[in-house]
């Protein structure tokens, strides 16, 4: 699966993406690093989150920005370009060192039509989904979340599917 789109970045240095509620979230490291080694791609886009793997779930999150950072594909593969950011020693980053936090709204669609509703409850947030009849529920304490658990699942029912 790929991922990336119109996602709303806070600006560089949010600490965990969550500076309102006006503000859309992001997901949490852990989960990042899941959806990734679970085969969800990033082809960044304008607005899309990251951090540095290098520095861990601890780093500053930058924004991609058609003004700062963009995206340049080569042959070799995607680099992530600082343009202009004199405060940081960075030039540029491989697409490979840097960890994507997809936003609620780039998981809800990366979920597709087997998403089916997010229910606000008690103790947080539930994304139900359906696929094949089969109906599942993830629940969290954040929606993005509970969008990134139900997706987990979607990819690896899909790779179960594939072999």
């Amino acid at each position: 699966m790929q991922g990336g789109g119109p996602g709303r970045g806070t600006g560089r240095g949010a600490r965990d993406g969550r500076r309102g509620p006006s503000v859309a979230r992001m997901i949490s490291w852990e989960l990042a690093l899941a959806l990734r080694d679970a085969g969800v791609r990033w082809s960044p886009v304008s607005g899309d989150r990251f951090r540095l793997l290098a520095t861990g779930g601890d780093g500053d999150v930058f924004t991609v920005s058609d003004m700062t950072i963009e995206p340049h594909e080569f042959d070799t593969g995607v680099v992530l370009g600082f343009n202009g950011t004199t405060e940081w020693a960075l030039d540029s980053v491989a697409i490979e060192d840097a960890l994507w936090h997809p936003l609620e709204s780039q998981l809800r669609e990366l979920l597709g039509g087997t998403f089916r509703r997010l229910e606000r409850t008690p103790g947080g947030y539930v994304v139900h989904t359906e696929v094949l009849d089969d109906v599942a529920t993830f629940a969290a304490a954040d929606p993005a979340d509970a969008y990134a658990r139900a997706l987990l699942a979607l990819v690896a029912a899909s790779a179960e599917e594939d072999r």
